[in-house]
């Protein structure tokens, strides 16, 4: 459910969401939250096993249909090749960004779980970078889909996605058209799903808060500030010393060109509902062709999630430190990793970032942890602004992907100047 202009206030997500908090921390807070956690739970339970239950399909029809939608030919594999290594290093500064914000704030420590009789879990990762490695490629496809191995999907998916674009035209449009839509089916699939969040976030809050009071919104205060200080950080730093040392064209020219856009992106916590007016302001105020930005921004709308990146990053190391887990350099390097390569999976819809986050509980092995559900529903309770402002970074990374690699096609005259 997305801002429309002109909606009344009760039908926006984020305001029902906010509403459906407040009523679930007041019940669960009250005498009869144990009562209410014990017949309505289940429904925060459901909604969480909803979310699960679309990630594979998602993710694969997701990434598939992002890489695909490259196109075949020497000059479309030079662009893809140039946007996919723009898109890597910002992703990965991103996830960068949230694991050093992570180790400064340690949001998680001293988080009341419910079970106070709970032992930590042992984190499963790999030994080793090499066995990271070897684990991303999976020997049976199939049975990483079904076993829920999301990295071995994500890898399949990614290389998939680039065989289909040295196909003959016949042949790739044949495949392009399925896999967009599947995606497409997947996104109307999501948008349903999201539609059912404050039912979700009211049941899990009626259980968070009968189990353990209000001592947990002192730990989600602080994973909000770790994330805030992440996205802010990634926006007015990273970003635009990627847009001055690869482009050569002024940050704060392209961020006042691109103010219509960041603001629709900011309001609608969708990428892609923002995508149209992206294109039109890259091309008119940015100066981009349409040559570059017709293949960049849909590209980038699909696959690059720089502020989810962060949050992806930061909220799984939130939940592991959270349930008193022991987080090691292995620990760390696999969040990073997964978080990199679960970004290209996360839909532009809002609040996506929170149904990939299960990509990386499932890599280091907590992704069926109840306790860990509580606290991503906890985390739901308090994601709209954080989404908003995840949207707003991917939209901005996104122009500036089409802005460095105009640049490095040859183009002039970007950003030369504020246009109105």
């Amino acid at each position: 459910m997305e801002y429309t202009p002109g909606q009344d206030w009760y039908k926006r997500l984020h305001w029902q969401v906010f509403v459906a908090m407040v009523v679930g921390v007041l019940i669960g807070y009250s005498p009869a939250g144990g009562f209410f956690a014990d017949n309505f739970g289940w429904l925060g339970t459901l909604f969480m096993r909803l979310l699960k239950m679309i990630i594979v399909p998602l993710v694969i029809t997701s990434i598939i249909a992002g890489v695909a939608s490259a196109g075949g030919g020497r000059v479309v594999g030079r662009m893809f090749g140039k946007t996919l290594t723009y898109y890597m290093v910002s992703s990965f500064l991103a996830a960068l960004t949230g694991l050093i914000l992570f180790n400064l704030f340690s949001p998680g420590r001293g988080y009341p779980i419910t079970d106070t009789g709970t032992e930590p879990p042992d984190l499963a990762v790999p030994d080793s970078f090499k066995d990271l490695l070897l684990d991303i490629v999976p020997t049976n496809f199939l049975g990483s889909a079904t076993a829920g191995d999301m990295l071995g999907i994500i890898f399949f998916c990614i290389v998939f996605g680039v065989a289909v674009t040295t196909l003959p035209e016949g042949t790739r449009t044949k495949v392009t058209g399925l896999v967009d839509a599947l995606f497409r089916a997947m996104m109307a699939l999501t948008r349903g799903i999201i539609k059912l969040l404050p039912i979700g976030v009211f049941a899990l809050m009626v259980t968070l808060v009968s189990g353990t009071g209000l001592k947990a919104f002192g730990n989600l205060a602080q994973y909000a500030a770790a994330l805030g200080t992440g996205l802010g950080i990634h926006f007015f730093i990273t970003l635009p010393l990627l847009l001055y040392f690869w482009a050569r064209v002024s940050p704060w020219k392209h961020a006042m060109n691109m103010r219509e856009p960041l603001l629709v992106a900011f309001s609608t916590s969708s990428s892609a509902a923002t995508l149209p007016v992206t294109l039109t302001t890259v091309r008119k105020k940015v100066g981009v062709s349409d040559r570059v930005s017709s293949f960049t921004l849909p590209m980038g709308a699909t696959v690059n999630m720089d502020g989810t990146a962060v949050m992806e990053c930061v909220g799984a190391l939130f939940i592991a430190q959270a349930l008193g887990a022991d987080i090691g350099f292995m620990t760390q390097v696999v969040v990073v990793f997964t978080a990199l390569l679960a970004s290209i999976g996360a839909a532009a819809v809002p609040s996506a970032g929170l149904v990939v986050i299960f990509i990386i509980l499932g890599a280091i092995g907590i992704g069926d942890n109840p306790e860990a559900m509580l606290i991503v529903g906890a985390m739901l309770s308090i994601d709209r602004p954080l989404d908003m402002a995840r949207t707003a970074v991917n939209v901005y990374s996104d122009s500036c992907a089409a802005a460095v690699v105009g640049r490095w096609e040859g183009e002039e005259g970007i950003d030369a100047e504020i246009r109105t």
